[in-house]
């Protein structure tokens, strides 16, 4: 059964339903409630009618649902302003497709609206797709879990240049950045270029895509794409500070990717994602992606030097696994899994760089790089894979983005919108 015909028999097997006051307002915080609300649903509340007399397109997925849960684009459809069309990201509008795959192009069935696929297109081609659309506005409601090569965030910036292409408005459901605001790591450079890296920002930025957005649409978007957005409208989260995690959010975790399953993976993944860099399994084919680790004959000796570093926040457990697809499907591996024991202490960045030099001093016989260099586009230049080729040590291959971190973190501060 391909998607769509999946998603089909999804909705025929499970039809609307809306309740008497209607779908999509958000339900009465808990008392005592801290924690932070999308922007989403400061337009929920108000019955979307900030959308009435426009033709409204979403780049949603999956997560971009309100705090009751409903989706937004159900939301509304059952408040009577249905949105004109849909566009989908990586992993497709309702997020059925793995890693590197999308849903196509297609009429949803639960709602009736057009669905386009916007995974991988150019931003001229998006902007047809705009056009075709018929859209005055683009309203992007993604989660990000805050790591450059995630793609979401450039699918947004595709989305951002295709909008002045076409001269259209631009708007964000603002939502939390789940590893929190602080940025680390380095700094893309653009010779290094690709879809899971677009323009130079650090590998963990500290933005919400809000924040993004307004340092795209003025950093980024005048030289590429010939000027700036049209218009340019945040819709702010309420309760986010900079040093939240999203266990201080308060929110229910959406899978915002197959391979991202919980809260903790995302605060790996800025640092174990480099993993697919590497000949070694990062962990997809296993229940905890990015957090298993490993390759055919590892054995317990990693787990006992990265725990002899002491590294903060952090344990590793000697694990074994057969992964069910990717790397080594159906092959016994050994490595590690995380265990995150201080979410605040946790350094995820430094971490994957230990746990690479660690792997590579303890097992050389079976680290490697992937034969196409693929850890450049993550970590951003060649400099990682040369540097720890050459034998250097984790306070080194970090200390050499120092200067660079720093100027990002000065250029970003007139960007940000929450303190």
């Amino acid at each position: 059964m391909d998607r769509r015909n999946f998603l089909m028999a999804s909705a025929m097997a499970a039809p609307l339903v809306t309740s008497a006051a209607g779908v999509g307002f958000a339900a009465a915080e808990p008392s005592g409630h801290r924690g932070a609300t999308p922007g989403a649903d400061s337009l929920a509340e108000d019955g979307w009618r900030r959308f009435a007399g426009r033709k409204v397109g979403v780049l949603t997925n999956p997560t971009g649902v309100l705090r009751d849960q409903t989706h937004v684009v159900d939301s509304m459809v059952a408040a009577g302003l249905a949105p004109t069309a849909v566009f989908g990201p990586e992993h497709g509008f309702r997020g059925t497709a793995q890693a590197g795959g999308s849903e196509g192009d297609y009429l949803d069935p639960r709602t009736q609206v057009p669905v386009y696929d916007t995974y991988t297109l150019t931003a001229a081609k998006i902007a047809d797709q705009f056009r075709k659309a018929g859209i005055d506005l683009l309203v992007f409601d993604i989660a990000d879990i805050g790591a450059r090569f995630y793609t979401y965030i450039w699918s947004m910036y595709n989305a951002m240049h295709a909008a002045v292409l076409t001269g259209i408005d631009f708007m964000v459901l603002d939502r939390p950045n789940p590893v929190g605001g602080t940025a680390y790591g380095p700094m893309l450079d653009p010779a290094f270029s690709s879809g899971v890296g677009r323009k130079p920002i650090v590998q963990q930025h500290g933005m919400t895509a809000g924040e993004l957005a307004r340092f795209f649409d003025a950093e980024f978007l005048p030289s590429e794409a010939g000027g700036r957005l049209k218009s340019l409208e945040i819709v702010k989260l309420k309760g986010w500070q900079r040093d939240d995690l999203f266990s201080d959010t308060g929110l229910e975790w959406v899978t915002p990717s197959p391979n991202v399953p919980t809260p903790q993976t995302a605060l790996a993944y800025p640092g174990t994602c480099l993993f697919e860099g590497t000949v070694f399994s990062e962990g997809r084919g296993t229940t905890r992606p990015f957090e298993i680790i490993g390759a055919p004959g590892i054995d317990w000796r990693w787990a006992e030097a990265l725990n002899q570093a002491r590294l903060p926040g952090v344990r590793f457990r000697e694990h074994y696994f057969v992964p069910t697809f990717s790397k080594w499907v159906g092959e016994a591996c050994g490595g590690v899994q995380v265990h995150i024991t201080d979410e605040r202490r946790f350094q995820p960045i430094h971490t994957a760089i230990t746990m690479l030099i660690t792997a590579k001093q303890v097992h050389p016989d079976v680290f490697g790089w992937r034969p196409d260099n693929f850890i450049d586009k993550l970590s951003g230049s060649a400099r990682l894979r040369t540097m720890i080729d050459a034998g250097a040590t984790v306070n080194e291959v970090t200390g050499a983005w120092r200067a660079e971190l720093a100027a990002f973190t000065r250029l970003r501060e007139k960007y940000l919108i929450y303190r």
